[in-house]
């Protein structure tokens, strides 16, 4: 069970690695952010491209090692509730948005982070 839940996880991140890398302004988009520049686009790639595919990569070494199970699913459980909690405040700063994307991305960085918890609890 575990290790179906960390796949899930590692998916997501690696498909999120994926589409930045090949399609910055397109993964902004949602967001209202013009990706117009090449430096934009690097940032973009850096940060949800390389990053993404970072993280899936080590919850793929968190497959494949028990003994560093934990500690990467805990560190990337509370990268993602770090994320949300960064939502909730951008929301108490700013005037209230639509469900998507902001509100989805929520729920899709909090269940992460229970499935990554959950991983390491069973």
């Amino acid at each position: 069970m575990a290790i179906v839940l960390l796949v899930a996880v590692a998916a997501f991140f690696a498909a999120m690695g994926v589409y930045a890398l090949a399609a910055p302004a397109a993964l902004a988009r949602p967001f209202g952010i013009v990706i117009a520049s090449p430096e934009a686009r690097s940032e973009i790639r850096a940060v949800y491209g390389g990053f993404g595919l970072a993280v899936a990569a080590m919850l793929v070494v968190a497959v494949a090692d028990d003994g560093l199970r934990p500690g990467i699913a805990v560190t990337v459980a509370a990268a993602l509730a770090g994320m949300a909690v960064g939502r909730v405040i951008s929301r108490l700063a700013d005037k209230p948005t639509a469900f998507h994307p902001i509100w989805f991305y929520f729920a899709v960085e909090l269940f992460g982070a229970a499935l990554l918890v959950t991983a390491v609890s069973v």
